[in-house]
């Protein structure tokens, strides 16, 4: 699995994120797209806004789509967080606009089950596992059998912990996010130690996923 932290501008903390490998997930934002020359992912800033209580931005999402989207490992679509259905349709309506990036992903929350957004995975089209911690931890091994199935990309947001960790690789997630290790340096050996352990368990479960959905 690989790690991704929120970027920071603390030098001592993206030393250490460079040295276990980590990658960043950067922001619309002056501020918020320093990849530090490090491998990151574009979030659509929404989760931002919510938190400040501010309308989405979507002139910044661009701006930043166009700055570093080519070169992301992957895009979160536009969402509305906490939107349910309702978010899922401005995804769906963004998705062609993002047909030139290499991986999308379609942030899954609160309201949505697995046979709404199914039918839109795909290789290129993945699932970012968000919504509340009762929705994610409950959701989580659902969607990573969907996304397995049709060899999509898997990430869940808001992983600070070695527990969540060893969830996401019993849900067969590619990759996780959190911002612990990027705000305290002293946390990233013990979640990095927990990626590292639960690394190969990811891989099983994927192939153990997709080995099953053959087989009915």
């Amino acid at each position: 699995m690989i790690g991704y932290a929120s970027t920071t501008g603390n030098r001592r903390n993206i030393k250490a994120l460079q040295d276990a490998d980590w990658r960043l997930i950067v922001s619309p934002g002056s501020t918020g797209l320093r990849t530090h020359g490090m491998r990151y992912a574009l979030d659509n800033g929404a989760w931002s806004a919510f938190n400040q209580k501010v309308d989405w931005d979507e002139r910044g999402f661009m701006d930043a789509l166009a700055k570093v989207g080519a070169a992301a490992d992957w895009v979160v679509a536009p969402d509305i967080v906490g939107g349910g259905l309702t978010s899922l349709t401005r995804t769906l309506h963004w998705l062609p606009k993002l047909d030139h990036i290499k991986c999308v992903l379609i942030a899954v929350q609160d309201g949505m089950k697995t046979s709404d957004v199914a039918p839109y995975l795909c290789r290129r089209i993945g699932v970012f596992v968000g919504g509340s911690t009762e929705y994610k931890l409950r959701s989580m091994p659902f969607w990573g059998r969907e996304a397995a199935k049709r060899n999509a990309y898997m990430h869940v947001g808001r992983v600070n912990s070695a527990v969540r960790i060893r969830l996401c690789a019993e849900a067969g997630a590619h990759s996780f996010d959190g911002t612990s290790a990027s705000r305290y340096a002293t946390t990233l050996p013990r979640l990095d130690s927990a990626r590292l352990k639960y690394a190969r368990l990811a891989e099983v479960k994927r192939d153990v996923f997709l080995h099953n959905a053959r087989q009915k």
